[in-house]
């Protein structure tokens, strides 16, 4: 059907056969732009506001994207170790941080023949501007062989400390060689009768304490 035709059925339709035709033409035709521009409007504002969606997705994924690359490129903290003794390459190294005595170790270029592997801790996490030194197994044997010295020394010393019966309490008189506790006793109530001792052989005036006992005991005591 024909515009024309279409503007006459309408015109009969609505009683307006008194219209002239090109008034119902100019009508209709300004209907039809009207409906027109509505319909791409919203088209229009439907495409937009599903570009805005998208556009917004795409922003905070491109914003995820770019916080797990700063991420991944964030270097490690780092220090620096100073390795020295048996290994390969002694000097200072950068480590990560975390790092422990065995990449200090590995960062010097690993043991050196004849190091004493197992005188350190390898687990030990290090710490900036620690020296780790790994000692040699001669070293290690030294530094053995002397704390055994030094405590040998400190046995003996202990040992052959006297006893002061002037001033010992009764239970370091009690621990001298054939004294008990009965006799510690006599001989702490015998100083404070009699006055302090002058001699160690003056001990032999306790009671209970006769030749024999100070024998046994003479070379623990003295009188200070």
């Amino acid at each position: 059907m024909s515009f024309q035709r279409s503007a006459e059925s309408w015109r009969a339709r609505m009683h307006l056969s008194g219209a002239r035709l090109p008034v119902l033409v100019g009508v209709t035709a300004v209907a039809l732009v009207v409906l027109a521009g509505a319909g791409k409007l919203l088209l229009d504002a439907a495409s937009s506001e599903g570009f805005a969606v998208e556009r917004s997705e795409s922003a905070e994924q491109a914003v995820r994207d770019d916080a797990a690359a700063g991420a991944e490129a964030a270097p490690a903290a780092s220090m620096r170790v100073h390795v020295g003794g048996a290994v390969a390459a002694p000097g200072v190294y950068e480590l990560v941080e975390g790092a422990r005595v065995l990449d200090a170790v590995e960062a010097a270029g690993g043991f050196a023949e004849g190091a004493a592997r197992d005188a350190l801790n390898l687990a030990r996490a290090v710490s900036d501007g620690e020296q780790v030194v790994v000692p040699s197994e001669a070293d290690a044997a030294a530094a053995a062989s002397a704390a055994v010295g030094e405590a040998g020394s400190a046995a003996a010393g202990a040992a052959n400390a006297k006893v002061n019966i002037n001033t010992a309490s009764a239970a370091q008189l009690d621990a001298l060689p054939g004294v008990g506790a009965s006799t510690a006793d006599k001989i702490v109530a015998d100083r404070a009768a009699n006055g302090p001792f002058k001699t160690i052989e003056d001990l032999k005036r306790v009671s209970g304490i006769g030749d024999k006992k100070f024998a046994a005991l003479a070379d623990a005591i003295c009188v200070g």
